[in-house]
């Protein structure tokens, strides 16, 4: 059976307390490290984003394919690789494993994975790396707003989407929806 899961993977704030990910090479290596899994191995890539210390990713896995714990070590592994290479070091790159969330096993699981999207989406916005999610170095949510849109990497835009409208532009018009309920909330906050 496949399932959805959000994943979230953390850096340690190690090595004098800097935030590795912010960087462009680290972002750079964490687009190419995805898009080298994306060849190995058979799942879909509903979101991505860096942010300064972690990274977000939705991803499906397949029936009869790898489990997301290989595609997770396989993607950390990469970027690890990919950082101490570039800068000549040695040692551990991530502190933690990486944490999950089934997104099927939630209440709603449709109306969840909508605004996860939007959460996601505005991670890098919140930590004041970007100021808009449609800008951001993935900037994956264009392929759920723009039709054939080309991101960095591979992004394939889930079912629930596809639920919203019965053409893209509907899809899009009801997916807003979801980002406005998303800023009105992230308002409360500031």
């Amino acid at each position: 059976m496949f399932r959805v899961l959000l994943i979230t993977a953390s850096r340690c704030h190690g090595n004098g307390k800097r935030d590795l990910l912010k960087s462009a090479y680290c972002r750079r290596y964490f687009i190419e490290s995805v898009q080298m899994c994306q060849e190995k191995y058979k799942f879909d890539l509903i979101a991505a984003e860096t942010v300064s210390n972690h990274i977000h990713l939705i991803i499906q896995t397949a029936e009869d394919a790898e489990e997301i714990s290989r595609i997770m070590q396989y993607i950390k592994a990469r970027i690890a690789e990919k950082y101490n290479r570039g800068r000549g070091e040695t040692g551990p790159f991530w502190n933690e494993r990486y944490g999950s969330t089934i997104i099927e096993e939630s209440d709603n699981p449709e109306d969840y994975l909508l605004w996860l999207l939007w959460y996601i989406g505005y991670n890098p916005v919140r930590k004041g790396l970007s100021n808009n999610p449609r800008k951001n170095d993935i900037g994956f949510i264009n392929c759920y707003l723009l039709k054939g849109h080309d991101s960095p990497v591979k992004i394939t835009v889930h079912e629930f989407f596809y639920n919203l409208g019965d053409t893209f532009e509907k899809c899009v018009e009801r997916f807003l929806l979801y980002e406005e309920a998303y800023i009105k909330r992230l308002a409360v906050y500031f």
